[in-house]
């Protein structure tokens, strides 16, 4: 069914909570492109100071305050690489795909009253498993709405939330949290932490190190495991609804397949 398969690719809370531990720049375009043009003036992480939880505390507590984020990469699910590229805020906006790399992908558009969806054709086949012409056509080129109202996909809902998102950040049985090194991301000056999270996977969690000690990189191994940016921290995210002749209700949407 194909809310079954929308709903595997519904876990960016997971995302998070699979790789995360409780829990700059080279040149101004580096910073800008960590923190959507907004270099903030915070002094920065003093990390001979402080220690691997206080920078892990300084970073959740970063990531809480900020406006708005563009998470970008990959990671396992069951038997599932699952691809996200998702811009999401604190006002209930969010716009960008989720996918599974060779089965297609669908665009999730979050204006801040309503979560919208839109399966591309190879992700229709994949999720109908190709039997399916008739929803395939009905869909196409059509934005799902209702998601908040099925069972299965309102899971999506919280993923236009930014305040909702960040609550995942965090692991209380995160054990053997040490200090990493100094590195870059995308441009940006950075220095990790490294834990073990409660499903022993080892965590790898880059901070700024410049501006506000803002989490720019999330590693995992193991189980759940993968990668993912953070940018575009702060900057101004715009979204408008679709126009109402390209939307379509998901509830009608499974009563007109069923009566194919």
């Amino acid at each position: 069914m194909l809310s079954k398969r929308l709903a595997s690719t519904t876990a960016i809370g997971l995302l998070l909570v699979a790789g995360a531990t409780a829990c700059g720049d080279n040149d101004k375009a580096a910073a800008d492109k960590a923190t959507g043009g907004k270099t903030a003036a915070a002094p920065g992480l003093d990390t001979e100071k402080l220690t691997a939880e206080e920078i892990q505390k300084q970073a959740k507590e970063a990531l809480a305050g900020a406006a708005s984020v563009k998470i970008t990469g990959s990671f396992n699910k069951d038997t599932d690489q699952i691809a996200i590229d998702l811009a999401v805020d604190t006002k209930g906006q969010c716009k960008g795909t989720l996918g599974l790399p060779g089965a297609g992908k669908f665009e999730l558009l979050g204006d801040g009253k309503q979560v919208y969806l839109k399966p591309d054709a190879e992700f229709l086949n994949s999720a109908t498993g190709g039997k399916n012409p008739q929803a395939v056509e009905l869909l196409k080129g059509r934005w799902i709405t209702g998601a908040q109202s099925d069972p299965e996909l309102k899971e999506l809902t919280s993923a236009c939330d930014l305040k909702e998102l960040t609550k995942t950040f965090d692991d209380s049985k995160a054990t053997n949290i040490t200090k990493g090194s100094a590195g870059t991301v995308n441009g940006a000056k950075t220095f990790s932490v490294k834990s073990k999270n409660s499903s022993g996977g080892e965590v790898t969690l880059h901070v700024a190190t410049e501006g506000k000690p803002y989490p720019l990189r999330l590693e995992k191994s193991g189980k759940g495991g993968g990668q993912m940016d953070l940018t575009d921290i702060d900057k101004p995210l715009t979204v408008q609804a679709p126009p109402a002749d390209q939307q379509l209700d998901f509830s009608l949407f499974k009563d007109k397949v069923q009566a194919a």
